[in-house]
């Protein structure tokens, strides 16, 4: 973690009352910040301000939401959703933890980079939104919020019962993004109406071999046919205890079962609106649930498994995955994004083959992104809406792990004010988007064949 928490004019939104209240909670946080680095700081003082802090947030919650309703603001219920979240949920949760730990240098680290990192990328995403009269659409069917926390739950305690995993819940808006080696598990049900239910069970490889492996074979060190087909009845049963906790999936039934690649994966994901998208870490290993509806069964279909040719498609895919990773090992990785779909896919297209390609499409997702799975660079839209290219990169240099992640900008203006503004901000180089796809492949091909010095220079 950074030694402090400075305002900064980018998380300005141009509404003084939010503004202000804004700076305060930034204030707030940085003594915090301070107090932690100074012994003669008593344990009280960082109680007292935690607790104002706390109080502090709270108030401003009401205040921002009144403002929202003033305006008629069309993403009030969403923003109020995520407020509520952090304010029941996400706050009483780390309360107990300083608590718990009596205020340990450990418990204060983890309270001050988890507000630090909601309140920096809220202010820049969510309430940047306020202003631009926007609403994220991923977002827009997922279930009750009651729902969401009661489905959670109910993942960590059958976690917790199948394998004595201690899991938590880390967010409750997973973008698909890739984490480690992944296992990509789907389950379509039906009802009797052929409404249908599709389940999504994505899986660290590392948690695999560390809970079902350690019971079939407590020296396996990878995946095998074996520990996968136990991990496909697990996954299912883990389906049909949720069922029992929700009416509304009491009739449907099991149609089919899939496993998928990650390019399967997310392309599904990126066409559907998810109603439930959960990510958890189990301390064993990331995994991820989802659920998604639909009264046709569309898009793509992966390695579709049935009693016959269960063994047989169970050890194609892991040998198809295996050797997909080994090489992807030997690719370097690039992220991009961009809130155009047709943006990425034409980018995705044009470097996949020679490079492992990541998306996303906005700030968030792209710093989940470079969380779960660091890239050798970033392609980065400048014009970007909500959260523009360069608060992004301000983003990702603020946290000193990723600050020395290459960015190149992409842009679509070029005239001399334009390229002044985007060299300002020191990126490794800057691509103009009216380049032929073949010369924007030619200059990512230049970076990473000059170890990563391609330098700043205009390319129009």
């Amino acid at each position: 973690m950074g030694d402090k928490l400075v305002w900064n004019k980018r998380y300005e939104i141009g509404v003084e009352v939010i503004d202000k209240e804004h700076k305060k909670l930034f204030r707030i946080l940085g003594r915090l910040f301070d107090f932690r680095q100074q012994e003669e700081k008593s344990q009280w003082v960082c109680q007292e301000a935690v607790k104002y802090f706390k109080d502090h947030a709270l108030k401003h919650f009401q205040d921002e939401e009144e403002y929202m309703a003033s305006i008629g603001y069309i993403g009030l219920a969403t923003h109020a959703r995520l407020h509520r979240n952090f304010r029941e949920t996400t706050l009483p949760a780390l309360g107990r933890e300083l608590e718990q730990m009596d205020y340990s240098e450990n418990a204060i680290e983890h309270f001050l980079g988890v507000c630090a990192g909601w309140l920096v990328g809220h202010a820049l995403v969510e309430d940047q939104a306020i202003v631009s009269g926007t609403v994220p659409e991923r977002w827009e069917r997922l279930l009750p919020e009651e729902e969401q926390a009661v489905l959670g739950q109910v993942i960590v305690s059958q976690l917790h019962n199948m394998f004595l995993l201690n899991a938590q819940q880390i967010s409750n808006c997973y973008g698909g993004e890739k984490f480690g080696n992944g296992i990509y598990y789907r389950l379509i049900y039906e009802t009797a109406e052929k409404k249908r239910w599709e389940f999504f069970l994505i899986f660290e490889e590392q948690l695999i071999v560390s809970t079902i492996g350690g019971v079939i074979d407590a020296k396996a060190k990878a995946i095998d046919a074996m520990m996968m087909n136990a991990a496909r009845y697990t996954a299912r049963q883990l389906i049909e205890y949720i069922k029992e906790h929700f009416p509304s999936l009491a009739d449907v039934e099991v149609k089919e079962e899939q496993l998928l690649n990650y390019e399967q994966f997310h392309r599904i994901f990126e066409k559907n609106k998810p109603q439930c998208s959960l990510l958890f870490d189990t301390g064993k290993g990331y995994f991820a649930y989802c659920m998604m509806t639909s009264d046709t069964f569309e898009g793509e279909s992966g390695a579709s498994i049935i009693i016959e040719n269960a063994m047989n498609k169970v050890e194609k895919y892991l040998s198809q995955n295996k050797a997909e990773r080994a090489a992807a090992s030997e690719k370097k990785k690039v992220l991009l994004v961009d809130d155009s779909e047709f943006m990425l896919k034409l980018l995705q297209q044009l470097l996949e083959k020679d490079y492992e390609v990541m998306t996303a499409t906005s700030g968030l997702s792209a710093i989940r992104s470079i969380t779960l799975s660091r890239p050798d660079l970033v392609l980065l839209d400048y014009e970007m809406p909500v959260c523009s290219g360069d608060q992004i990169l301000e983003m990702i240099r603020s946290e000193k792990e990723f600050a020395n992640i290459p960015i190149i900008f992409l842009t679509s203006r070029v005239d001399r004010e334009s390229v002044k503004k985007v060299i300002q901000h020191k990126p490794q180089g800057y691509l103009s988007k009216s380049l032929s796809p073949e010369l924007i492949k030619k200059e990512v091909d230049r970076f990473f064949n000059n170890d990563g010095n391609a330098g700043s220079d205009k390319k129009e």
